[in-house]
């Protein structure tokens, strides 16, 4: 069952399910919430905290059911309201807690609140979303899809004006302006944490309010908000979250946490390309400069941290020559580019090599935030860039080396299964993985539970060590009720032989790596002395 702390998150490990892609019970070729009840022993022996369960609504699904027809029910595909109590419930038995996608900021345009909207100018619904006789309103606001938007208006003809809409135009924005609305997304709310979900990742929060004279992104009125659905939540239901994706700098992120009176939890968007661009100029340093510009967060609050996700990954915040030298790197062929990011998966990127794919996730597991697992990437699974948009990274999880996978009986599936090596079903799934233990599979299974077991690497204080070889060597510390943990990642494909100063904190003679349970170097002086094997790592117990 699940514990009764409200702060769980701080130390949780999140785990990111595509319901279309995960497990197809009833061989219509879509993945279903029954389907994922039926591999929830899997996920608790994996060991996560968190499911997070990408867009379940009806919709029609230009967007991957980002474009929401209707915020009360679940996507026939997927089964119905009962097959989601029941996925909550089993959940919950295990000690695994589910959050959903909630779609703040946009509807699709088949949804009834906007159809009768461009029907009838006096209906209460055309002021839940935003209208305009002269496109050139708002125009400091950036276009976020730039590869298939030219602009943030489109022309209605049944409607006679313009709609504003921040992602693609089947996907009109409301109008948070209208106290209507707010009440209305306050009751969506409610109606899902009364089913007994855990809380939500808030999508696109920055965009909920327009203001002209501004670039429309992460405005007063949008706090003021967050604050309300905030004080709702822990008036009514404590211990649900609210987790936002906001893709800004860190400073930006920041007031999105209020003083503990906003969102529990953000995603920190630029640690993520950053660890990317490090293991590839074998330097900590990009790491180490988007920490040091990143400010601190109140107690009750934590970031979320991730490798990959359903998306592309992202450069939107990056310079201009570190986007292009991460494309030139990671996505030589334009199929691999996406927007302004990369569409590929963990180890697609890595080029398959194992080291590098564990020493990724040792980065993730150890960094300052609350991990999140992408759905097969703890099984090393790869990518189809000759997919349309971002489906190249959402296709079937691999559970066996069945023609499908196992991941479905049907004889035609919504997408499928990579066949070809070295990512194909009949070497990359779990039963393989499962029976392999020097997979990535039980390495990071390993790592998830060191994770769980040590509250120092999701409560813990941090700071750099002092360290000879420190840009190529990372040496941190996370410092936590009595507990010093010492993190070391090798970036090199050399061995590194190097020296650390340790805190006065730190008593132990021969610090033990949490992770093989053995002992590593020798302490002399308050110094540490050890090699540290190429892209290795450890996480040292030193008091």
């Amino acid at each position: 069952m699940i514990s009764n702390d409200n702060f769980w998150y701080k130390n949780a490990v999140f785990y990111e399910l595509y319901v279309r892609a995960f497990r197809d019970s009833d061989a219509n070729g879509h993945g279903d919430l029954a389907g994922v009840v039926e591999k929830l022993d899997y996920l608790e022996d994996l060991g996560i905290n968190c499911i997070w369960l990408l867009p379940i609504f009806p919709s029609p699904l230009k967007d991957d059911g980002y474009d929401v027809a209707d915020y009360y029910g679940i996507h026939p595909d997927y089964g119905q309201l009962e097959d989601f109590k029941q996925l909550v419930a089993e959940a919950h038995k295990r000690g695994i807690r589910i959050i959903t996608d909630l779609v703040l900021n946009h509807t699709s345009d088949q949804h009834p609140w906007f159809q009768e909207a461009r029907k009838d100018r006096a209906s209460k619904y055309r002021d839940y979303y935003v209208w305009s006789d002269d496109p050139s309103l708002y125009s400091e606001a950036r276009i976020i899809f730039l590869d298939t938007e030219e602009s943030n208006w489109t022309w209605d003809e049944e409607a006679g004006q313009y709609f504003w809409h921040r992602f693609f135009s089947s996907q009109p924005d409301l109008n948070y302006e209208n106290p209507a609305v707010q009440d209305e997304m306050i009751a969506v709310i409610k109606f899902w944490l009364d089913l007994g979900i855990d809380g939500f990742r808030a999508d696109a929060i920055p965009y909920l309010f327009e203001d002209e004279g501004t670039n429309c992104e992460n405005l007063p009125q949008t706090h003021d908000f967050i604050k309300r659905v905030r004080k709702f939540m822990d008036d009514n239901y404590p211990g649900r979250i609210l987790l936002s994706e906001a893709n800004q700098w860190p400073e930006d992120v920041r007031p999105y946490f209020g003083d503990g009176d906003e969102v529990h939890m953000a995603f920190h968007f630029p640690v993520m390309p950053r660890i990317f661009m490090a293991l590839k100029q074998e330097d900590i340093t990009p790491v180490k400069a988007i920490l040091e510009r990143t400010p601190a967060i109140p107690e009750n609050t934590q970031w979320c941290i991730f490798l990959r996700n359903h998306d592309e990954l992202t450069l939107e915040m990056v310079t201009e020559p570190e986007r292009q030298w991460m494309w030139e790197q990671y996505a030589p062929e334009d199929r691999m580019r996406l927007n302004l990011g990369i569409r590929r998966r963990l180890a697609p990127l890595l080029n398959n090599n194992a080291k590098k794919i564990a020493l990724a996730n040792s980065i993730l597991f150890t960094l300052p935030g609350s991990p999140i697992v992408y759905y097969g990437d703890e099984i090393g699974m790869g990518d189809n860039i000759w997919l349309n948009d971002r489906d190249g990274v959402r296709t079937p999880m691999q559970w066996d080396a069945s023609p499908n996978g196992g991941f479905s009986s049907a004889e035609s599936v919504y997408a499928h299964a990579i066949q070809e090596p070295p990512y194909g079903v009949e070497t990359v799934n779990v039963a393989a993985a499962s029976q392999d233990p020097d997979s990535i599979y039980h390495v990071i299974k390993r790592m998830i539970r060191v994770h769980k077991n040590n509250k120092a690497l999701g409560w813990g204080d941090f700071a750099w060590a002092r360290s000879t070889q420190a840009d190529k060597v990372s040496a941190y510390l996370r410092i936590y009720d009595g507990q010093v943990l010492l993190i070391l990642h090798n970036l090199t494909r050399l061995e590194q032989n190097i020296s650390v100063e340790l805190p006065p904190e730190a008593s132990m003679e021969t610090p033990i790596d949490l992770l093989s349970e053995l002992t590593k170097g020798s302490v002399e002086n308050q110094r540490l002395t050890i090699e540290v094997p190429p892209l290795g790592y450890y996480w040292l117990k030193l008091l």
